[in-house]
């Protein structure tokens, strides 16, 4: 996938970005994805997760979820097995840290209506901060939360940014192995 130009880039500035959600005739939705929200390669692709050195798809893959690594153009594939993805605030920015508390909150009001008429098993936010934020549970921690958005379950998950250098791509597989553990039982 071609890296897009710094005026590409540029342009994509509070571009919105699609949900990548089931169709008609794709199995239940095991698992929604909730990033923080795009970053500006993603608005500029039309892809998830699509900044070089993110390592969502990697940990997606090492953790059981897709049967092998796929790029973030194949986000199209997701809805059948089971799985998409959204994100807390729809805006697109060059770093998470350009939102407001106020974005991150309106993004937790329509994540609860995005579930409640998907009714996806789970909910996984990638990214402590923004679930703290947008769900008001300021000592959240990562992994299962003992919330719930009615069958909804909620987990949280490093962000699998490259900018996060917090969590290796092991410990990465491994939170997404939980859940995967988690949404196959």
């Amino acid at each position: 996938m071609p890296v897009p130009t710094p005026a590409e880039l540029e342009a994509a500035r509070d571009r919105l970005l699609p949900d990548v959600l089931p169709g008609p005739d794709d199995p239940a939705l095991r698992v929604l994805f909730c990033g923080i929200n795009p970053g500006l390669v993603s608005a500029a692709t039309g892809h998830h997760f699509a900044r070089p050195g993110n390592r969502f798809w990697p940990a997606l893959h090492a953790s059981g979820f897709t049967p092998r690594l796929l790029a973030p153009a194949e986000q199209g594939l997701l809805p059948s097995l089971g799985l998409g993805i959204t994100n807390v605030a729809p805006r697109a920015t060059a770093r998470a840290d350009e939102l407001d508390d106020a974005e991150l909150v309106a993004g937790g009001e329509r994540l609860r209506a995005l579930v409640a008429e998907l009714r996806p098993a789970w909910l996984a936010v990638v990214g402590i901060g923004a679930y703290r934020v947008a769900f008001g549970e300021r000592r959240a921690v990562a992994g299962r939360q003992e919330r719930t958005l009615g069958p909804t379950g909620l987990w949280v998950l490093p962000n699998p940014s490259g900018l996060n250098a917090h969590h290796t791509p092991a410990t990465l597989a491994a939170a997404f192995g939980a859940l995967h553990e988690a949404a196959a039982g």
